[in-house]
């Protein structure tokens, strides 16, 4: 994430991570402030094992499209909403990559679905992981059969 500030909203990846026992770390590269870990951050996350980066920035929001152009690996933009604007500028600056540079992006704040689009990507290369992410499916579609049956019974 760009600041220690957007682990208000990140943390939702994380913790989606965690729920699917996918190993990951957490730190603070700003695209603005640090470049130059910015830059050994995205060259060497490959050779470190990294398979996925999930990358969180408000305002101006470069981080995710920053590290995308330096690095193979797929990259999940979150856009994180700041004070002003409501997150709509850091959505703008992440979804809207030249040709050549994709970053997949989430809703503003979305960074539980960044987690699961991330459990998603890996769990193609690891079946048990995959079956992990189907029963969560599963239950989800569970919960909301349960919720109607809730509503249709409260009338």
């Amino acid at each position: 994430m760009g600041s220690d500030s957007d682990w208000r909203v990140m943390s939702d990846a994380s913790q989606a991570l965690t729920d699917f026992g996918i190993p990951h770390e957490v730190e603070v590269v700003s695209a603005h402030r640090t470049p130059d870990k910015l830059m050994s951050y995205a060259r060497e996350a490959r050779s470190r094992g990294i398979r996925v980066i999930i990358a969180g920035a408000g305002g101006a929001a470069h981080l995710p499209g920053m590290l995308a152009s330096m690095t193979p690996l797929p990259v999940v933009g979150v856009p994180v909403p700041l004070a002003y604007l409501d997150g709509m500028d850091s959505l703008l600056s992440i979804v809207q990559m030249p040709a050549g540079i994709p970053v997949a992006t989430v809703s503003i704040g979305g960074a539980r679905n960044a987690g699961l689009l991330a459990a998603r990507i890996l769990g193609t290369a690891d079946d048990a992981l995959a079956d992990r992410v189907e029963a969560y499916a599963r239950d989800l579609e569970a919960q909301v059969e349960a919720k109607n049956e809730r509503l249709k019974d409260s009338l």
